[in-house]
């Protein structure tokens, strides 16, 4: 049964009302609480009693609360914050009239009406007063055209209600149980529904132009209020991060003046450092190659439409990778696309053709507008349009065009570990983090790079010189002499400390009192792997053995995998090799391992449990490792560990495709696991008899240790860096392991220069890092 909540200022009066409402359900139960006033004779209201009356009240079925005035209304949504979020999904606030509301409610959920329709009862309980007092609708001031509440906002953004705060307002539509509608005053437009981007968008609303809101349904009052509270002030967010420039040119002009930048001054540390270098040079992107949708007839309305779902799904996972409200407007748009495509599909069009048929519609509504700035978000349209086009019909990644300093949105784990050092001297992404894969994947490749510098970037036109420090996070864009002249001279002098550590890299890095720390790679590739050989890394701490399966349609076979680990063991010549088994999943998916949609991703199914759920693809991978681990010192690797049952399967296999390649096990091979969940952390004494060694994966481990997701630009001030609670796990792990178990740090931290003499002083006896960095993290033991 849906509960009620009156909310009044006083007791008395809600006790009255109660009492109406009661005599009106002749008998019927009826689940209803009050929270009013602050005692009996004291008029108030009280969130912590309004949240108490809320639980009381809700029997799993919801709950509808009613308000007198005022404080009444801020009390109930503060008592809404004191909820469980499971209990606040199923929580009405309604704006209908206390107490001809209360009765209405009361007997409509007596009935056994749903919370939305006794809402609805509740909000239209002045209707038979105004019926015989003959009220119009024009008589009531706050009234909409639809009998529901609106306002009037001047909107003023500088673009209008451009995709960004466009995609705000849908969004916040969509999140009140209303049926929200917008129109452009100034212009006369017709009316919109505000959930739909497009639709939005297309109203060709300017800085300056009047929009009107109205609403009906449960939340109106509430979602006329905050919709139009957006659209008035535009996004709502900042402008983004000022770059240093050496004129004072503002980048969101930069589409107008061709070379962009922040207001005129120092270079400053203003996104996140990713990868260490300086990098000097034009702006360069990726190029789109053409799609080409072949002329073929529809397979028929299911297939084609689930063909639709697939590439749908994996545009999503790519969207939702990269935190920025340009890339939630892509988002909305897939939801405005779809439902033209799936009618197209319906009249027995090819999901590829439909899929372009609905692009070109909207993105012709966007094209008509008279304002450039507006017509231009038609490229919105068609880049998402495009992204999902692609997958449709198996397109390739775009290519690069022209060398020099790479702007992107992001980039996926594929096509970074695909940048050539030769063509691309540093990469500057709109978003991401340091800890993304995408930026270690930079490092790994010794290409400078900063990430998560805001969506301004995307507008320096190309060609445009570029000069970014990947070590500070500092950018300059079209800087002055002066500016440019001091990126130069600090490149210089890291050129002379980086030559000075190469000159000392194949010696053992020993701390001055005396105690050998291995420093090892993490590599990729057996590109990488000579690479990491050839600046004296002591082993590989971690081959990420992912990039043989991701990007095809079928895992790769004993065979294949077999001689890439073999290449890799010959490159690293007798030294140590850690083969981590496939870590995918998340924001690094396999296709032909196609996971459900998780809420959240990164605490589903991935790592080792992505494996165990395929253990046909995990044995033949485990194969390979068994054959090479009897040619050469291997070590192989389990990720995302957290129970020791766990690690017990995962060794069982193991031990399964040792005997299958066989007799005996081999003498070098050790077992271990990274200890990348806190829980692994906190239970290591557990694990220390099934590990051979544990391996610290510092990314993940202060993921899920600051509730801090890697990939979040907004988030990395808590995701770079040693944090204490995360130093504190090591030093628990490093205790429980003892003298039993080494412990190694493959994570992004080892390389922090400043972070090595705390990790060493925790017990940690080997590094593990990009490549490139293995000479400089030498020094920094030797000067622990």
């Amino acid at each position: 049964m849906t509960g009620l909540v009156v909310v009044c200022h006083s007791r008395p009066l809600a006790r009255a009302a109660v009492a109406l409402a009661t005599e009106m359900t002749r008998g019927r139960p009826l689940q209803v609480e009050i929270a009013a006033g602050l005692d009996e004779d004291t008029y108030g209201t009280d969130a912590v009693a309004i949240m108490e009356a809320v639980v009381a009240a809700d029997d799993g079925d919801g709950v509808v609360v009613l308000m007198d005035l005022g404080s009444a209304v801020l009390s109930a949504e503060t008592a809404l914050e004191l909820l469980d979020p499971d209990v606040r999904d199923r929580v009405v606030l309604c704006p209908g009239p206390l107490v001809e509301g209360l009765v209405a409610a009361a007997v409509a959920a007596a009935s056994g009406a749903g919370r939305s329709e006794v809402a609805a009862e509740a909000l239209a309980g002045l209707a038979g007063k105004e019926s015989h007092l003959g009220v119009t609708e024009q008589d009531q001031i706050t009234e909409g055209t639809q009998g529901g509440p609106s306002a009037k906002v001047r909107v003023t953004d500088p673009h209008g209600l451009h995709a960004r705060p466009a995609a705000r307002v849908v969004g916040e539509a969509r999140s009140f149980d209303a049926r929200v509608e917008l129109r452009n005053a100034t212009t006369g437009s017709g009316w919109v529904p505000a959930s739909s981007l497009s639709k939005v968008a297309t109203l060709g609303v300017l800085q300056g132009h009047e929009v009107e809101v109205r609403a009906s349904g449960a939340q109106a009052q509430e979602a006329v209020a905050r919709v139009a509270a957006v659209a008035g002030s535009g996004s709502g967010l900042s402008t983004g991060r000022a770059l240093s420039t050496g004129a004072s040119q503002d980048l969101g002009s930069a589409g107008e003046n061709g070379a962009g930048g922040g207001p005129q001054g120092r270079a400053g540390a203003v996104a996140g450092a990713a990868s260490p270098g300086v990098a000097i040079g034009p702006a360069a992107r990726l190029r789109a190659v053409p799609i080409d949708v072949p002329d073929v007839p529809s397979l028929g309305v299911e297939p084609e439409r689930q063909r639709l779902d697939r590439a749908l799904d994996q545009t999503r996972r790519e969207l939702t990778r990269i935190s920025d409200p340009i890339f939630d407007a892509h988002l909305l748009l897939l939801d405005d696309l779809d439902p033209e495509a799936r009618t197209l599909i319906g009249q027995a069009h090819p999901a590829p053709q439909a899929w372009q048929q609905a692009v070109a519609a909207i993105a012709a509504d966007f094209d008509a507008l008279p304002d450039p700035y507006l017509r231009g978000r038609a490229a919105d349209v068609r880049a998402v349009g495009d992204q999902v086009l692609r997958f449709l019909v198996g397109a390739p990644a775009p290519t690069l065009a022209g060398d020099g300093v790479l702007i992107a949105a992001d980039l996926t784990p594929a096509e970074a570990a695909t940048l050539d050092p030769t063509r691309i001297a540093g990469v500057l992404l709109a978003a991401g983090s340091p800890t993304s894969h995408a930026a270690i994947l930079t490092r790994t490749r010794g290409i400078p790079a900063v990430v998560g510098a805001g969506p301004q970037v995307l507008d320096i036109r190309d060609g445009t010189l570029i000069a970014l420090d990947g070590g500070s996070g500092e950018i300059a864009v079209a800087p002055a002499d002066a500016v440019l002249d001091a990126f130069r001279a600090r490149a210089a002098e890291q050129r002379a400390r980086s030559q000075a550590a190469r000159s000392r890299a194949i010696e053992p890095a020993v701390t001055t009192t005396g105690v050998p720390i291995a420093v090892g790679a993490n590599v990729g590739s057996v590109e990488e792997a000579r690479a990491a050989a050839a600046n004296g890394a002591d082993l590989a701490g971690l081959v990420r053995t992912e990039f043989l399966f991701q990007d095809r349609t079928a895992a790769p076979d004993v065979d294949e995998q077999l001689a890439v680990y073999r290449a890799i063991a010959a490159a690293f010549d007798g030294r140590r090799v850690t083969l981590r088994t496939l870590d995918a999943g998340s924001d690094k998916p396999v296709p032909f391992l196609p996971a459900p949609p998780e809420a959240n991703p990164f605490l589903g199914v991935r790592g080792l449990r992505l494996s165990l759920a395929h253990p046909t693809v995990f044995a033949a991978q485990l194969q390979a490792i068994a054959l090479v681990a009897r040619e050469a010192p291997i070590s192989v690797m389990f990720p995302m560990v957290t129970t020791v049952g766990e690690l017990r399967r995962a060794r069982m296999m193991l031990d399964e495709a040792l005997a299958r390649t066989g007799s005996g096990r081999p003498a070098d091979l050790r077992v271990g696991m990274m200890v990348e969940v806190p829980a692994a952390a906190l239970r290591a004494a557990d694990f220390v008899p099934y590990a051979d060694f544990f391996s610290v994966g510092t990314n993940d481990l202060t993921q899920y240790t600051l509730a801090a997701e890697r990939g979040n630009a907004a988030l990395m001030s808590l995701s770079t860096g040693l944090d204490p609670s995360v130093a504190q796990l090591i030093d628990l792990l490093c205790r429980a392991a003892g003298d039993r178990v080494p412990v190694a740090v493959c994570g992004e931290v080892a390389a922090d220069e400043q972070a090595v003499p705390r990790l060493l002083a925790s017990g940690v006896r080997q590094l593990s890092v990009a490549p490139a960095l293995v000479p400089l993290v030498k020094q920094a033991v030797r000067a622990t």
